[in-house]
């Protein structure tokens, strides 16, 4: 039987503690080890050497604002119909027109953003935590559950996302929640994906082999070195995670199997509004120029901030 030095308890802290040298804010893990004022350094330097970033956080930031305070920003009911203004152009009274029914466009355009951003913010946190947790574990685990997870992921992803997604809600029935568990089995195999393959590298690490020689149990490496030093990357694909659960979302309420009416789904706009473009084009219009701009938002934040946090990619 192998005896383990009682000093490896003391050794074992000391690692877990970190490296004694100087904090690398671009490593892994390296934010969460630097004190509020070195963190808020790094924030600062995001702001000054990435212009797309900070134009992409403001615009978030906005869509975040106008969910959050859409029954007081909204000048309308935006479920409220008014059959003496249909389909009336914008104007000073209605500012982005109205739809068929006598709809102001503006109020189902801010109240839509309230869908968008509960969607998108369920499916990223499901999909982080369960698609983080298996990876993780199959990742540092190996052999026969690494072989299972990697079959569940490959079974997934080799069906179009669209057509998977039509099923599983054609299969639970038409509503928000079943859009939610919808796009998060969905999202779940990409981001079991990512943390697998990081924690194969993180495993990899001397660092590692060191603590698992001196004792260090597998949950407590996987707690202590693994999650942490994956959160960027996992950070990353779930900002980029996030405007496609937006954009899935939109494409299943447009094809009638998402959010059902008369909720102001920015899809479903655009479903109702097709018919009537030649007429009405702001229907289209305007829930079309929303989609896009948070997407892109979305896209182009998560981008920004895969080059600042991994300064080796050349572009």
């Amino acid at each position: 039987m192998t005896t383990i030095d009682p000093r490896s308890e003391e050794v074992l802290s000391e690692i877990d503690a970190g490296p004694m040298t100087d904090i690398d804010p671009h490593s892994p893990g390296g934010l969460d080890e630097m004190p509020p004022e070195r963190r808020f350094g790094e924030f600062r330097r995001f702001l000054k050497t990435q212009p797309l970033g900070v134009v992409a956080l403001v615009i978030i930031v906005g869509f975040l604002a106008v969910a959050l305070f859409a029954p007081w920003i909204a000048p309308y009911d935006p479920v409220a119909q008014d059959r003496r203004s249909l389909l009336i152009g914008p104007e000073s009274g209605h500012w982005f027109g109205t739809d068929l029914l006598g709809r102001d466009v503006l109020s189902r355009i801010i109240h839509g953003a309230r869908i968008s951003l509960y969607v998108g913010t369920v499916t990223t946190v499901l999909s982080f935590v369960l698609g983080g947790s298996l990876g993780t574990l199959a990742g540092y685990v190996g052999g026969k559950v690494d072989a299972a997870v990697q079959a569940m992921i490959d079974a997934l992803l080799c069906i179009p996302p669209l057509v998977l997604a039509l099923f599983i809600v054609a299969l639970l029935g038409q509503s928000v929640r079943n859009v939610v568990i919808a796009l998060t089995i969905l999202s779940v195999p990409r981001m079991a994906r990512i943390a697998r393959g990081e924690m194969q590298r993180i495993r990899s690490l001397d660092y590692i082999e060191s603590t698992t020689a001196l004792g260090g149990g597998a949950l407590r490496i996987m707690a202590l070195h693994g999650i942490p030093n994956m959160l960027p990357s996992l950070i990353v694909v779930s900002t980029l995670g996030f405007g496609n659960a937006i954009v899935a979302e939109a494409a299943l309420s447009f094809l009638g199997l998402g959010v059902p009416p008369p909720n102001p789904s920015w899809g479903l706009m655009l479903s109702d509004g097709a018919s009537y473009f030649e007429i009405a084009p702001w229907l289209v219009i305007f829930p079309g120029v929303a989609i896009s701009l948070v997407v892109l938002a979305f896209n182009l934040f998560g981008d920004t901030l895969r080059d600042f946090l991994d300064p080796k990619l050349v572009r």
